[in-house]
């Protein structure tokens, strides 16, 4: 069974060269968004490897539409009538929430599973989702295990306020909008790199959509979308965890398909922490260094994402004194910090802020990955730990990264999958 593989690490120096694949937070959008056309859809660019794009492209095909994978590529067919209620058994993802917006906006009615996803704090609650779709005029329940919403007239446009800069909401409403009649306008929307490339992608399938910045997002319903050719951008948060490795480890490595333009505020960062970069045409060159403390609190973008702490939390058991990191977004997001703690980690939690008291030798031990990046800042803290390191519940790291170990490997290090 895929929740008893683990993952061996033990200290490497990191060499050579690295690609990023395409973005997990960004294709399981443009495969939800699949379902807005009965037309052909192909998107590029495709981390087939990716636990949550396979178990989202097996919903799909529960759901009706045919899906091939060639290589990078992923085409989406619609070779008969979709069904509206998602029957699955399988593992749940949070995105079943959006599947559950581009059904009910294209059909009036829709039923999906009660969303999962990586348990990372006080919960992720998907009452603004409830909210949007009951204010665009659908009726919003749950049943038996499933979230279900009929607006067999279809949903009529109007302003959404969030409360929050919520990437799930704001994405949702930009999905439901689409096909909604008249206009939706999202206030207070959140506007990052994995947002822009959905919405490119729905204004390539003829959506009218417009960004007023951060301010607001006007969505123009049409009648039908229709199909397209789309390449999705690199992840941003697998290329920081190859640069903090490569930094960390004191390696030299080039890592192509940098989404550099993505990662503006994080690399300001990591650069007067004392990582030496060098950007490239689409790549950035980063050598070993002297890591120094940070001090970072996470928010919307262009700010860190919340993804990206536990990967510097890393950077600063490396460097030599007190980081301190607040999570703005999800409060308490600090549970990997406990299995750091059996490596040998030093630190302490003040409120909603972590510190952590760097400079000290970790060593191998076995730990466990209670979500995607805690299983990612594992295995780096594994690299630079004493001894071989085991992280169980390693299926979480393939939730999010393609071929993980194996370009760890190629790098020169060593990880190893195990049962």
């Amino acid at each position: 069974m895929i929740e008893k593989i683990s993952l061996k690490i033990r200290p490497s120096r990191l060499y050579g060269d690295v690609r990023v694949s395409g973005a997990k937070n960004s294709v399981l959008k443009l495969l939800t968004a699949s379902l807005l056309t009965s037309e052909a859809i192909v998107i590029k660019n495709y981390p087939k490897g990716i636990l949550d794009a396979q178990v989202h492209v097996e919903m799909l095909k529960a759901l009706g539409k045919d899906c091939n994978i060639t290589q990078d590529q992923i085409k989406i067919t619609e070779p008969g009538k979709i069904k509206q209620d998602l029957t699955w058994e399988g593992s749940s993802i949070r995105n079943t929430l959006l599947i559950l917006g581009a059904l009910v906006t294209r059909f009036g009615y829709g039923s999906v599973p009660l969303p999962g996803g990586c348990n990372i704090g006080n919960g992720r609650p998907y009452d603004l989702h409830v909210m949007l779709l009951e204010k665009l005029g659908a009726r919003v329940w749950e049943e038996n295990g499933m979230l279900n919403a009929e607006a067999r007239n279809g949903l009529k446009g109007t302003d959404i306020q969030l409360p929050i800069r919520s990437t799930g909401a704001t994405e949702n409403t930009i999905i439901a909008g689409t096909l909604a009649k008249g206009v939706t306008r999202i206030w207070n929307p959140h506007i990052r790199p994995e947002i822009l490339d959905l919405i490119q992608f729905l204004k390539s399938m003829g959506a009218e959509i417009t960004v007023y910045g951060q301010e607001h997002i006007e969505v123009h319903g049409k009648e039908y979308l229709c199909g397209t050719t789309y390449k999705a951008i690199p992840d941003n948060v697998e290329a920081l965890t190859w640069l903090v490795g490569v930094a960390i480890t004191n390696g030299e490595a080039e890592i192509h398909d940098f989404p550099y333009e993505h990662l503006e505020v994080p690399l300001i960062f990591l650069r007067e922490s004392g990582v030496r970069m060098f950007r490239g045409q689409d790549s950035l060159v980063v050598r070993g260094c002297s890591c120094y403390p940070l001090e970072v609190s996470t928010g919307p973008y262009p700010g860190i994402n919340s993804d990206m702490q536990p990967i510097l939390a890393v950077f600063g058991a490396k460097a030599k004194g007190v980081s301190k990191y607040i999570d703005l977004r999800f409060p308490g997001r600090y549970r990997y910090v406990e299995e750091l703690s059996k490596m040998g980690l030093k630190y302490d939690i003040q409120g909603n802020m972590l510190e952590i008291y760097g400079g000290n030798e970790l060593h191998g031990t076995t730990v466990r990955a209670f979500d995607l990046r805690a299983g990612a800042a594992l295995s780096l803290a594994g690299l630079i730990a004493d001894g071989e390191a085991t992280i169980t519940d390693a299926w979480q790291i393939s939730r999010g990264y393609e071929n993980f170990a194996e370009k760890i490997n190629s790098l020169g290090g060593y990880a190893q999958w195990t049962e």
